[in-house]
């Protein structure tokens, strides 16, 4: 049996350079292909990495046997790749967010089901170990069933970030601002921590950049199917960027937190992730000197590394082991449901004015 499973990208942007050098790296995975609509950035970069450039995930499968696609092209896209690339026959594996409505993802699932294929979708962060920590804690029943969240990114991004691409800042080619961009990769930790979302109430805001459509900002309370509450407070707005948190408060008392992104979050292709992400809060009872430990282990090992492709690495390892050996991966589109219900629930409550229910 063949031990490596045959992946293309759809896009070749600044985030599909990452997840080339991933897949270059992930034993099981075998990048051969990208396919895209212009063709001249398209070959461009299929002569960098050294592929075959395709005008469709079609021709991928067809011509180079293709099995599993990696999608960065922009959000709004998504829906459409993946529901091709479905339809082709591959297995997909999708830049956050999976999709911009709770309908899409939905009917992205429902296709890969139907097609007896894995769906999945880009969460790197959970590799972290101090993300890994949390998740373990709760687990082990030491904080008791997460009661409260608290999700926290105080960012930055500037003109030129929005000027560097042309789909950036309007809501018809990113979908949004802050809220499916940015923040998606902490909703899910969120999500993998609390649980299922059941109730969604927001609103967001423009604070400082006039010179885009979307929002730099929003607030929002989530309930969830356990019974537990999260708080949501984002912004792109602070100058300079601050930090991103994660929090989770158990009933048994006890605290746990993870900073995992420190000043402004990094930008695929144009900076590095600039502070090792850390436990920043840990109060189960036992285990409160431990902190100070993981945060020098946890440096040390962010130095080892190149974090800005090592752990998508890590998780299309995992996509390609599922593939092989018939499981599901660790992240699943049902995951990936979650973050779109906290995304679409925030725009929709402030349009109408009230809670949004699923």
């Amino acid at each position: 049996m063949n031990d490596k499973i045959r992946f293309g990208l759809i896009g070749y942007g600044k985030v599909a350079g990452l997840h080339a050098q991933a897949l270059r790296t992930a034993a099981h995975c075998e990048l051969v292909s990208v396919s895209g609509h212009h063709k001249e950035k398209r070959d461009a970069f299929a002569g960098r990495w050294g592929l075959e450039s395709r005008d469709s995930v079609e021709e991928m499968v067809k011509q180079d046997g293709v099995e599993a696609v990696v999608i960065t092209t922009p959000h709004p896209q998504h829906f459409h790749d993946a529901m091709e690339a479905l339809g082709a026959g591959c297995h997909v594996l999708v830049e956050k967010p999976l999709a911009l409505s709770v309908k899409e993802t939905e009917a992205m699932i429902g296709e890969s089901l139907a097609r007896g294929r894995l769906l999945s979708v880009i969460s790197q962060r959970r590799w972290y170990p101090s993300c890994r920590r949390i998740r373990r804690a709760i687990d082990d029943g030491v904080l008791g069933v997460p009661s409260l969240g608290q999700l926290t990114i105080l960012g930055w991004r500037d003109e030129a970030y929005y000027r560097s691409d042309p789909w950036r800042g309007s809501w018809e080619h990113e979908g949004g601002g802050v809220i499916v961009n940015q923040a998606p990769h902490q909703f899910d930790l969120l999500c993998w921590y609390m649980g299922e979302v059941a109730t969604v109430y927001g609103e967001w805001a423009n604070i400082n950049h006039p010179y885009i459509e979307v929002e730099d900002s929003a607030v929002a309370t989530v309930r969830f199917r356990t019974g537990g509450l999260a708080s949501i407070f984002i912004s792109n707005s602070q100058k300079p960027g601050l930090y991103a948190k994660v929090h989770i408060h158990g009933s048994s008392g006890a605290s746990a937190g993870v900073q995992t992104d420190g000043g402004a979050m990094f930008i695929a292709g144009r900076s590095g992730v600039l502070e090792p992400p850390y436990n920043d809060i840990w109060t189960i009872p036992g285990q409160e000197q431990m902190r100070e430990q993981w945060e020098k282990e946890d440096a040390a090992f962010f130095g080892s590394i190149d974090a800005t492709w090592y752990f998508f690495a890590q998780q299309e390892e995992d996509f390609a082991d599922a593939i092989l050996r018939g499981r599901k991966p660790a992240i699943t589109g049902y995951d990936g449901l979650q973050v779109a219900r906290i995304i679409e629930g925030i725009y929709r409550a402030q349009r109408d004015g009230a809670p949004i229910r699923y």
